[in-house]
């Protein structure tokens, strides 16, 4: 196992901070690099990307969150702009392919896209947007009686959305990183890195994974929480792609 410190703390902590300590105006306990993977990641039928898999010493909640560095690691990490996939992890979707989310289709496009430009994945053990794997599966039960994904997480007596991206904000911070483009829709992450004093340079769209399956998932994240998805575009390119000559 190797214990490695990346550059400085990019808000001025010492090399030598221990985990836990507090040593940035906005509050954000520093966490440090347990160990460093080389693992080969396919990202199409037969193509493998150089990937890093990075643990962690002292994340506040004390999950196992993952950093999957795409590219040469010190390169990529130097970089004075870093491209970021914060990616809230979805066994149904991810795994096995579930057709109620977008969450798989976001997972590959992010590898796709960081193999061919170099990035961060933060993979993040937040299961159901924070309530687990069994409540996620209530809360599916609810959604045929009706509800939106939203409401069902009410009346399992759960907020809209129960994430805290602290732990985000601690490993890129014991990565060395403070400037970002972030690969999201969710504007909740845009403000939690920026409140934990990460600098979101900009925002990078995922696409429009719009299935039949997961149309009225999507328009709930629109409509509840705000996310950037133009739902309409979607449809309209797929209009558009129906009309070509074959």
């Amino acid at each position: 196992m190797v214990r490695r410190k990346v550059g400085k703390h990019p808000h001025g902590a010492g090399d030598d901070a221990p985990p836990g300590e507090v040593s940035n105006p906005r509050g954000a306990p520093v966490a440090e690099i347990r160990n460093l993977v080389n693992v080969p990641l396919e990202v199409a039928t037969g193509v493998f990307a150089n990937s890093t898999m990075v643990t962690f010493h002292g994340l506040h909640d004390e999950r196992e969150h993952l950093a999957i560095v795409l590219g040469e690691f010190d390169e990529v990490v130097a970089r004075s702009t870093v491209l970021v996939r914060l990616h809230s992890e979805c066994l149904t979707g991810d795994v096995f392919g579930s057709g109620r989310c977008d969450c798989g289709s976001q997972l590959r496009e992010a590898l796709v896209m960081l193999h061919a430009a170099g990035g961060v994945i933060l993979y993040l053990r937040q299961e159901g947007r924070g309530i687990g794997l069994y409540n996620k599966l209530d809360a599916y039960q609810m959604q045929e009686l009706g509800m939106d994904t939203f409401e069902a997480n009410r009346a399992l007596r759960f907020g809209d959305d129960e994430r805290d991206y602290t732990v985000a904000v601690q490993m890129l911070y014991a990565l060395g990183i403070s400037e970002i483009d972030l690969l999201s829709n969710n504007p909740a992450k845009i403000r939690q890195l920026s409140d934990g004093g990460i600098n979101v340079n900009s925002r990078r769209p995922t696409g429009v994974h719009l299935t039949s399956a997961n149309r009225g998932y999507l328009q709930a994240k629109v409509d509840r929480a705000g996310h950037l998805i133009n739902l309409d575009l979607d449809l309209e390119r797929r209009h558009d792609s129906s009309q070509q000559p074959n």
